[in-house]
């Protein structure tokens, strides 16, 4: 009680000398001394304030927000008032300080104090009215003797907290540059439910895969330094039905990164092909689809010299009926993935997709533009054996065994055995009699459409096929004819 008695009367005291002081001594001094005794006291202090300011210009600044979400998951358990709030693309509520509220936060052994602040600003926009804003800011206190460790390791420890928190508690996006005359991306809310733990593969080739993304997310200094940009190739290629599609979408989900699905036919030219990229953003994965059907890339080498048998146009001299083709060229692509314009972002991964991957140009698919490729065949029964338990809940069943040897005589892709197992979901029996069924007819329709066999032939697998029909195949010049 004592204490609070002296308090009081300090505080009386120190008011009745600034009141007398206020008039007794001119204006200008006045105020040339409290600034003075101002100093003195920030001079004796033992603590110091940073200010982080909401705008940076005309953008929001991007340590403002680092902060202002790193903060929302301490601030709920120690401020006495918050603000609750759901983004617009994110999975979860959150919370941030209201104005004046402070909270505290350890680090390494040191401790510094947050405080949330507002300053109501007056705009003169008339002579005749006035409009009100507000300047929204965070002061970071901390003690003078600990101001090296926060500026050199604390706030970037924020910064690159606030981003990995940001990422997670948003839905991923995905981009499109179709429709918007190939010129800027079109976002859409990405919800495919697709993962590695539910993407029916050889377990060997996707250990490999998430241990290659992993190792590619944590080596941002490794690749600064030796010189190379950030970012990663794959080719995924293979029949269709193979699961490539999927294979996208279960390494984004696994690294949170967004997708920018490249539609490389709405773009005109080279020049449009780099502004798409410059748009992109860091930590994306940059996909075009089917690129051997996208533009013409396949290999110099082996392409045949194109002869139009159409009058041409009068006025362009092209034939009547083509259609207006994109510029882009097998020069801009290749820049686009390995060149100077792709050191324009970090943490990227680009993925080239295709059926037929003997068709494409060797300069496509070398290291440093398709860093790995990725063969995705037919069904195996291991990756079986994941459909089984996504589709039916089944780890084991009597008729897995008949299952796999008739796997291993016929050619069925996933997305085959996945619509067989679908049919009868809630019987996994009748399910798996019908997939036999199924693998049955899909060993009839690969003897029939195989050229040079009967029925009564016998193959085990494609290569086997290609082995085997080396001999029955016709000339050269006669396929030709």
């Amino acid at each position: 009680m004592e204490m609070w008695w002296n308090l009081g009367t300090l505080m009386t005291t120190i008011f009745f000398i600034r009141t007398l002081l206020k008039e007794c001594l001119p204006p200008e001094f006045y105020d040339r001394l409290i600034l003075l005794l101002s100093r003195l006291v920030k001079f004796l202090s033992c603590y110091i304030t940073i200010v982080i300011e909401e705008y940076d210009g005309m953008r929001i600044s991007e340590v403002y927000e680092s902060v202002q979400t790193y903060l929302s998951t301490r601030s709920y358990s120690t401020a006495d008032r918050l603000k609750l709030n759901k983004p617009e693309n994110g999975r979860a509520f959150t919370f941030t300080l209201d104005r004046e509220q402070q909270v505290m936060d350890k680090f390494q052994g040191i401790k510094v104090w947050w405080t949330f602040r507002t300053r109501e600003l007056k705009q003169p926009r008339h002579f005749w009215n006035s409009i009100s804003d507000e300047k929204r800011y965070f002061e970071l206190q901390c003690h003078k003797k600990d101001k090296a460790k926060v500026f050199d390791t604390y706030l970037p420890h924020i910064l690159v907290e606030g981003k990995i928190l940001e990422l997670k508690n948003r839905h991923r996006k995905i981009y499109t540059n179709k429709g918007n005359n190939g010129l800027s991306w079109t976002p859409v809310v990405f919800d495919h439910p697709t993962t590695f733990q539910t993407l029916a593969l050889d377990p060997e080739l996707k250990n490999d895969i998430m241990e290659d993304l992993t190792k590619f997310s944590q080596r941002e200094k490794y690749y600064k330094k030796v010189g190379r940009a950030w970012k990663r190739g794959y080719l995924l290629y293979g029949p269709p039905g193979t699961g490539k599609s999927s294979m996208i979408a279960a390494i984004s989900n696994f690294l949170e990164y967004d997708i920018y699905d490249l539609e490389l036919t709405d773009v005109r030219s080279n020049t449009e092909l780099r502004k798409l990229l410059i748009a992109t953003t860091n930590k994306s994965v940059i996909v075009i689809e089917d690129i051997d059907c996208s533009l013409d890339l396949t290999d110099r080498k082996k392409k045949p010299k194109r002869e139009s048998k159409e009058e041409p146009d009068p006025a362009t001299g092209k034939p009547e009926n083509e259609a207006p083709e994109s510029m882009v060229t097998l020069s801009g692509v290749l820049n686009f993935t390995d060149g100077l314009w792709s050191c324009c972002g970090s943490e990227r991964i680009i993925i080239f997709t295709t059926n037929y991957v003997e068709r494409l140009d060797p300069a496509l698919l070398r290291s440093g533009r398709m860093d790995k490729h990725i063969h995705l065949s037919f069904c195996t029964f291991s990756a079986f054996k994941v459909l089984a338990r996504n589709y039916l809940g089944v780890e084991d069943h009597p008729l897995f065994e008949k299952i796999e040897v008739s796997m291993e005589a016929a050619q069925i892709t996933p997305a085959d055995v996945s619509e067989e197992l679908m049919r009868a979901s809630d019987n996994p029996t009748a399910a798996l009699q019908n997939l036999i069924v199924g693998l049955g007819r899909a060993k009839e329709r690969a003897v029939q459409i195989l050229p040079g066999f009967t029925k009564g032939d016998e193959f085990n697998s494609v290569e086997e096929y290609d082995n085997s029909s080396a001999d029955k195949a016709p000339p050269a010049s006669e396929q030709d004819k």
